[in-house]
């Protein structure tokens, strides 16, 4: 078994699992709600809680402490404070128990998790919308990662909780942007980012800026229901340049904004389009978790790549981000 724990942003979780056949074993995470009163999470605040949370939760492993074989921990991307708690941890179990630590890039977590318990496939395309970030990568046959497009400005979900923001709701917005936008019209002919532009990349910071404008002349469920429809109109717009012309013919979805239905539902459509396969993350596990860490850490297991304890393992963004 593999023990595993994440603490890149306000989620504390460990999971354990079996290296043969996949299963979980053990999984808990605890969501950090101190922060909705301060709009964002607050790196400090972040930190002294997963010091609490995540000896609470270890301490539900114990019993699986002789079936281990490695500790596996989320090193990169995230808040520096935020993935020392983990890291140390990680550290002081693999000393304890004399096991090798295994870091995991918390991103190739992600695309992991449309695996969790199965045989990881690769030549297929995968959108990664969370809070960080906005990319459109391809998984080619040897499993590299190669970044196709990404966002220049905000991320596809930072952007609902900027919109959320501005509207006066509380933190985090996504799901809450979602449900207004359930009652809402897509009335307010916001302009969809680079529409009609080759420009592979995306952009939020205009259309955040639309929200802005249009504050006082809408009703929130409206401005809601808008931008929620016009930033998926611009997801879809850049991934279908993509999917039109690509050799592969699946398409993931992973982070922790493909939790949303909307998107979910349109990315559907243009698969049908194109004839691609839609692979999904289970809704449980698309936002950060530490299943995904441990599903990632299998491969490095197998493969041998355990990292040295006498070296700096933390690195607030993405250095090891090559392939699965």
């Amino acid at each position: 078994m593999i023990l595993a724990i994440e603490s890149s942003c306000d989620d504390s979780s460990i999971a354990i699992i079996d290296t043969k056949d996949l299963k979980e074993v053990f999984y808990e995470k605890i969501s950090q709600n101190e922060h909705s009163a301060f709009g964002g999470v607050v790196p400090e605040l972040a930190s002294r809680l997963h010091t609490i949370a995540l000896p609470n939760i270890l301490k539900k492993t114990k019993q699986y402490f002789p079936n281990l074989k490695a500790i596996a921990v989320t090193n990169e991307p995230g808040l520096s404070v935020s993935l020392q708690s983990g890291v140390a941890m990680a550290k002081a179990l693999a000393l304890s128990l004399k096991l090798p630590l295994i870091t995991v890039n918390h991103l190739v977590g992600h695309i992991c998790s449309l695996f969790l318990n199965e045989d990881i496939q690769n030549n297929f395309l995968c959108l990664l919308v969370s809070g960080g970030h906005t990319q459109i990568l391809k998984i080619n046959k040897n499993y590299e990662i190669q970044i196709l497009a990404k966002t220049n400005d905000d991320s596809f979900g930072e952007s609902f909780d900027k919109v959320a923001k501005m509207l006066d709701l509380s933190y985090p917005g996504g799901p809450i942007v979602e449900e207004l936008a359930k009652k809402g019209k897509n009335i307010c002919n916001f302009t969809t980012p680079l529409k009609d532009k080759t420009r592979l990349e995306y952009s939020f910071s205009g259309l955040k800026n639309q929200v802005r404008l249009a504050l006082n002349d809408f009703s929130k469920n409206d401005i809601c229901a808008s931008f929620q429809a016009t930033a998926i109109n611009h997801i879809c717009d850049k991934l279908e340049l993509f999917m039109k012309d690509s050799e592969c013919k699946m398409l993931g979805i992973v982070g922790g904004a493909s939790a949303n239905l909307a998107l979910r539902k349109e990315i559907e459509l243009l698969c049908n389009k194109y004839n691609f396969s839609l692979k999904l993350a289970p809704l449980k596990y698309c936002s950060d978790n530490a299943l995904m860490i441990a599903r990632a850490a299998v491969l490095k297991y197998k493969r041998a790549e355990f990292a040295n304890l006498n070296t700096e393992l933390i690195s607030p963004v993405s250095t090891d981000f090559r392939r699965i």
